[in-house]
C-alpha cells in the first residue's frame, strides 16, 4: 500500500545540477582526432561519475524529493533524500508518484524494507553487492517498481547461485511460481532434479510443496543413489508434511517400483510405514514389479506395456548402472576407460554385465578427421588441430553381443563436482544407442582455465550412467 504525503515542488536546481555530471560523463567519452589517427583515444571518467551520484545520495546534496521507507507492521521508517529525474529514469512507477510530490512514503515488507538502500543505491549507480538472503527482496523490489535490469540481473545471479549449490532451490522455486518467472521456476526445478540426493538430505526437504513434489516425481532425469533412497525421501517428506491421504497416495504410485530389487520390495511392505497406511493404493504396482522381476524382459514384454515410465531408470548413481571418472589436467592429452553395468532393472538380468568403453578428448575433430576404429579404449585419435578445441566423449559397447532383444541403451554424462561428500551435478548430456557421442558435450567449455566452472581443482568430474530402455513387442489385446 502507498501512502502519499503532500509538500512543496523541488525546484530545478538539481535537475540542472544532475545534468552537469552527465555532461561531465558525454565531454570524458569525447573521442579526439588529433595528428590525423584513424581511430580516437576514448578519456573514459565513468568511475569518477559513479562516485559523484554516490556522494549526491550519500549526502543529500540538491534532493527534491524524501522517500519514506516504512517497515510493515513497525513504526521503524527509513528516509532518503533523491532526485526524481534518477529514480524517474529507471521506473515508471516514481515517475508517476513523484510527478507532482516531493514526499512520499512507502510500506513495504519489513525484508524489503532492510535492503531498500541498495535498491536505491543501484538506480543511482547501477551496481549493487547481494547477499543470498536478499535476493528475493531485491527481486520483489525490482518488480513492484519495474526495474527491469535489476530484476534480471537478480535472477541472474540466483540462477547462478543455484549452479554452485549455495542458492536456496525450493525457496527460490516457490518464489519464482508465485512471481510467474518461468525462467527462474525451471532453473530451480532443472537444480532440484539433479541434485536430489543433497536437496533430500537437508532442511529444505521439509519445506518443499506437495506441487513441487509431483513435479520432481515424474521426471526421469533425478540424479540419486537409486530408486530406493527417493522411496525413502519420500516417506519422510510424508512424515513431515502429513498431506491428505490422496497427495500421500498420488505421490507413492510415482515411485517405479521396477526399479526396486525384489528383496528391498519385501523389506518395503514389511517395514515401510507409508505402505502400512497407503499399501493398498499401491497394490497394483507392487505386483506389477514382481511380475516385472520374474519373468525376463522380453517373455513380460510380449503381454505388458513396458513403454511407461515405471520401467525407465532415473539417473541412478549406483555402481550397477554407471561409473565415476575422475580426469585430472583434462586440457592435456586423451583418456580412455571402462566399467560394467547391469544389462537390466530386471531380477532376471541381476547376473548379466556389459562392459562399456570410454574415450575422451580435450579436442573435437571433425567427421572427416574421425578416425574408424574398432575398440575406443585401444585406439588414440590423430593429432587434432589447435582449432578444434570442443571436448569430445565417445561411449561404446565392449562388444555386440551384450544387447538384448528389446532392449536399447541411453547414455548420460553428469559434469560436476563432489562437494562435502555429495555430487553435486552442473551440467547432464544425454545420447541414445544409435549415437556413440555425445554431440554438444561441454561444447562452450574452456577446459584451459584453471577457474573453470566446469573443473574442480583442475580436474573434470564425470558421472557416466547407462540406463535400458524396454521396448514392448507385443501388444495384447486387453
Amino acid at each position: 500500500m502507498l501512502r502519499l504525503g503532500f509538500a512543496k515542488p523541488g525546484s530545478w536546481a538539481s535537475f540542472w545540477a544532475i545534468l552537469t555530471l552527465v555532461g561531465l560523463a558525454t565531454r570524458a567519452a569525447h573521442k579526439a582526432d588529433v595528428g590525423g589517427e584513424s581511430t580516437g583515444t576514448s578519456i573514459n571518467h565513468s568511475q569518477m561519475l559513479l562516485q559523484r551520484l554516490q556522494e549526491l545520495l550519500r549526502q543529500g546534496n540538491a534532493s527534491d524529493v524524501v522517500v519514506r521507507v516504512q517497515a510493515a507492521g513497525t513504526d521503524e521508517v527509513r528516509v532518503f533524500h533523491a532526485h526524481r529525474l534518477l529514480l524517474g529514469l529507471h521506473s515508471e512507477l516514481f515517475r508517476e508518484l513523484l510527478s507532482n510530490q516531493s514526499e512520499v512514503v512507502l510500506q513495504e515488507p519489513r525484508d524489503c524494507a532492510a535492503v531498500f538502500d541498495k535498491f536505491i543505491r543501484y538506480l543511482y549507480c547501477g551496481e549493487l553487492t547481494v547477499l543470498l538472503a536478499q535476493a528475493i527482496p531485491l527481486h520483489k523490489l525490482a518488480t513492484k517498481y519495474g526495474v527491469a535490469s535489476l530484476q534480471r540481473g537478480v535472477a541472474d545471479y540466483m540462477r547462478a547461485h543455484l549452479a554452485g549449490g549455495a542458492g536456496p532451490a525450493v525457496g527460490w522455486y516457490h518464489y519464482a511460481v508465485s512471481t510467474g518467472d518461468d525462467a527462474l521456476r525451471e532453473s530451480c526445478l532443472q537444480f532440484l532434479a539433479w541434485n536430489l540426493s543433497a536437496v533430500a538430505g537437508s532442511a529444505e526437504w521439509g519445506a518443499v510443496s506437495p506441487e513441487l513434489l509431483a513435479q520432481l516425481l515424474r521426471r526421469s532425469d533425478l540424479v540419486l543413489q537409486d530408486e530406493l533412497e527417493l522411496f525413502h525421501a519420500l516417506e519422510a517428506w510424508l512424515g513431515r508434511a502429513r498431506p491428505p491421504p490422496a497427495v500421500a497416495e498420488r505421490a507413492l504410485r510415482a515411485i517405479r517400483y521396477p526399479m526396486i530389487p525384489p528383496a528391498q520390495l519385501f523389506q518395503l511392505q514389511a517395514r515401510s510405514a507409508a505402505l502400512a497406511r497407503h499399501g493398498p493404493a499401491v497394490a497394483d504396482l507392487l505386483l506389477q514389479a514382481y511380475q516385472f522381476h520374474a519373468a525376463s524382459p522380453l517373455h513380460y514384454a510380449k503381454f505388458f506395456d513396458v513403454n511407461g515410465s515405471a520401467f525407465l531408470p532415473r539417473n541412478y548413481l549406483a555402481p550397477s548402472w554407471g561409473a565415476p571418472w575422475v580426469i585430472n589436467n583434462p586440457a592435456r592429452d586423451d583418456r580412455s576407460t571402462s566399467f560394467q553395468t547391469q544389462l537390466g532393472p530386471s531380477g532376471h538380468d541381476s547376473g548379466r554385465r556389459v562392459t562399456w568403453n570410454v574415450l575422451f578428448s580435450p579436442r573435437w575433430l571433425p567427421v572427416s578427421l574421425r578416425p574408424v576404429y574398432a575398440d575406443a579404449a585401444g585406439t588414440a585419435l590423430p593429432l587434432a588441430r589447435p582449432e578444434d578445441g570442443r571436448p569430445r566423449l565417445v561411449v561404446t559397447p565392449a562388444s555386440s553381443g551384450g544387447d538384448a532383444a528389446g532392449v536399447s541403451f541411453q547414455k548420460t554424462v553428469l559434469v560436476g563436482a563432489r562437494q562435502h561428500g555429495r555430487l553435486l551435478v552442473r551440467h547432464a548430456y544425454s545420447f541414445h544407442q544409435s549415437s556413440e557421442e555425445a554431440g554438444d558435450f561441454l561444447a562452450h567449455a574452456d577446459l584451459q582455465r584453471r577457474n573453470s566452472e566446469y573443473l574442480v581443482e583442475n580436474a573434470l568430474h564425470l558421472h557416466l550412467i547407462i540406463k535400458p530402455v524396454y521396448h514392448t513387442l507385443i501388444r495384447t489385446p486387453k
